[in-house]
């Protein structure tokens, strides 16, 4: 490998003065150095830093690097597309580099060979350049300063560096903390810094947002600033909100834009910000859109960044803060007025903290990933990952680079850095393999074998890495009959069933008060009740998508009442509701329904004296739905 001479005399008469005091005297000299850099220099001294080091601080082995990668999948998925697009801008002149918020580098694009090959310059990830081990540079002094840093030559502290420049802007995850630091490292001067720093800029606000993306899977993500050109720029604000319209996330940005600290955004109802009640923002609702709204801190523009979707697989991120997301109920309250199920949740806990596996049964939408996770923060693995995989929902053909992985180049169209896989990602905590009664045939010998020696490679790699989980399977197959079928294998039935539990279908719960108390509570409806009309019709009602049907259905509900409501009822059921719910009812029973509409709608046009509109206003509804509604509940 080649090496640098340093160009001293090349370098500006400033950086040259304060190295060669720094040389004679060991202490940087006052007044000669930009205020940050000096700022920076000293603290090198600090940490022990001499200026001729040539200590080189990086992982000792592949698997410790695919361990790093694995830990900071989140921000490398992000910043792919931009490590792409800044390849092809700066790929010849410099190295796009990306590090993680310890400075230690995940990824390094481009083709400057004199840097790739320079044993001076370290640059390769898995190399770590904190300013505590390598002192003043832009990676590591940017995340020191929580700011974008530029260094110039001469200003690095290791003299060997000299001949380098550079320029790193710092990345925040979505609730507001320094997550990992994008930089252009080149030879020579800065050069034109304005488009330098802009064009970094640029791609740094495209991973955070993306980083929101992937952060909130299950929520709304608003972009939105007060002028339109600014939408898609650095200077745009992010918010994740959730169903029940309430703010979950913000960046830095937003809370500029709407002059809040983050604390007092975070929990709020939406409702101002967006200028309308949340069913009718929803309704009008569209991606990538761009609207405009007045609200009490001014006009806004916005348009919609992601709509919810259930994702394939879900990890619980590193980047997610104290502040949960969803509250999960824990194995108490999901196991409260039914002493069967309760007996079997208390077994499922005490064979999974003795390293059993458990396997959770019962009909779609019956609540088995709610019980999985309950399980999960119950453990003594709580700390820990919980990843789930749909093994229904994932296409065969990529199963089984989503369980175990792949190094780079393993096959055609793998991306940079290869990924890891579920099983490994799961390391340490718990592993939940959602619906296993549909994995491949082929699929099924291969997992057996890694739950049987505890050891797993990606595709592509020899080396076997040490796999430690608690393991969680669910279905709502019969797998002793798909045993017998021969399309599940008996050796992978047995190693799986350790506790078997089976959950209540919704239909044959005794508990449905509680547990739509429960769900009102995490949906935003603190204090709103259920009449006792709308309880005899949930309670009447088959539920075929079990759990997961209540939940759409009190949202729905939910977004359905005046402000200052706090009790649902049947005028609060759309048309296509009442009828599905009035279908499945014996004829008694939905006689009884009819009638105590009728009743409402008499009362409220007997209030108001016939007044239609009045009437319609009073009960929430349009005039054409009460005439529609008046002709459905009369015989």
């Amino acid at each position: 490998m080649s090496t640098l001479k340093t160009t001293t005399n090349a370098l500006p008469p400033s950086t040259r003065l304060a190295r060669e005091m720094l040389s004679v005297d060991g202490q940087v000299p006052e007044g000669v150095l930009r205020a940050e850099i000096d700022a920076s220099w000293r603290r090198s001294l600090d940490h022990g830093v001499g200026v001729h080091s040539r200590n080189e601080v990086s992982l000792a082995s592949a698997a410790s690097l695919d361990l790093l990668l694995a830990r900071n999948r989140l921000l490398l998925d992000a910043a792919t597309a931009e490590l792409d697009y800044l390849r092809g801008r700066q790929g010849d002149d410099g190295l796009i580099i990306l590090a993680n918020a310890d400075a230690t580098i995940l990824a390094v694009e481009g083709t400057a060979d004199t840097l790739r090959t320079s044993s001076q310059a370290g640059i390769a990830p898995g190399t770590c350049w904190s300013e505590a081990e390598r002192g003043t540079n832009a990676l590591g002094t940017a995340l020191v300063e929580a700011r974008t840093v530029q260094i110039d030559c001469g200003e690095h502290f290791l003299e060997r560096l000299a001949d380098y420049s550079c320029t790193s802007v710092p990345i925040h995850c979505p609730q507001g903390e320094l997550f990992g630091v994008l930089d252009l490292t080149r030879e020579g001067p800065l050069g034109r810094l304005h488009d330098r720093t802009a064009l970094l800029a640029l791609a740094v606000s495209q991973i955070e947002g993306k980083l929101f993306n992937n952060s909130y899977p299950e929520q709304i993500v608003l972009a939105f600033h007060s002028r339109r050109h600014y939408l898609d720029s650095p200077w745009q604000g992010l918010l994740a909100l959730g169903m029940d319209g309430r703010i979950v996330a913000a960046s830095n940005q937003a809370c500029q834009l709407l002059a809040s600290p983050r604390d007092n955004l975070i929990g709020q109802r939406c409702d101002g910000l967006l200028g309308m009640r949340l069913e009718q923002w929803l309704a009008r609702l569209q991606q990538g859109k761009v609207e405009h709204v007045e609200t009490a801190k001014g006009g806004f523009f916005y348009k919609t960044l992601q709509v919810p979707q259930r994702p394939l697989s879900v990890s619980v991120p590193a980047l997610q803060s104290s502040r949960a997301l969803t509250q999960h109920p824990d194995l108490e309250r999901l196991g409260a007025g039914n002493s069967r199920h309760a007996r079997a949740l208390r077994m499922a806990r005490q064979g999974l903290a003795n390293g059993l596996p458990v396997v959770l049964l019962g009909e779609t939408g019956s609540g088995k990933e709610v019980v999985a996770r309950a399980l999960h923060q119950d453990s003594a693995r709580a700390s820990k990952p919980f990843v789930a995989v749909n093994c229904a929902a994932i296409p065969e053909g990529l199963i089984e680079s989503e369980l175990f992985g792949y190094r780079e180049g393993a096959f055609t169209g793998s991306r940079r850095g290869g990924m890891v896989g579920r099983l490994q990602q799961a390391h340490g905590g718990t592993l939940f393999l959602d619906e296993v009664g549909d994995m491949p045939l082929a699929l099924q010998a291969r997992l057996l074998r890694v739950l049987q020696e505890r050891k797993v490679a990606p595709l592509g790699a020899g080396q076997e890495q040490d796999l430690d989980i608690a393991l969680i399977c669910a279905t709502h197959r019969d797998l002793k009959a798909q045993v017998q079928s021969q399309q599940f294998r008996e050796d992978l039935y047995y190693r799986i069933h350790g506790i078997s539990v089976q959950l209540p279908a919704l239909r044959e719960r005794e508990d449905l008060p509680a547990l739509i108390r429960s769900l009102l509570d995490r949906l935003g409806g603190e204090g709103v009740q259920v009449s006792s009309e709308l309880s005899s019709v949930f309670a009447a009602y088959h539920w075929p998508g079990n759990i997961r049907q209540l939940e759409m259905t009190l949202r729905l509900l939910l977004a359905m009442r005046e402000p200052g409501e706090q009790e649902l009822d049947l005028m609060h059921l759309p048309d296509n509701l009442l009828d599905e719910l009035r279908g499945s009812m014996p004829p008694s029973g939905g006689g009884r329904m009819r009638d105590s509409q009728l009743a409402l709608i008499r009362q409220a046009m007997e209030r108001h004296g016939g007044n239609v509109s009045a009437a319609a206003q009073a009960l929430g509804v349009s005039r054409a739905t009460l005439y529609r509604k008046l002709k459905q509940v009369q015989p």
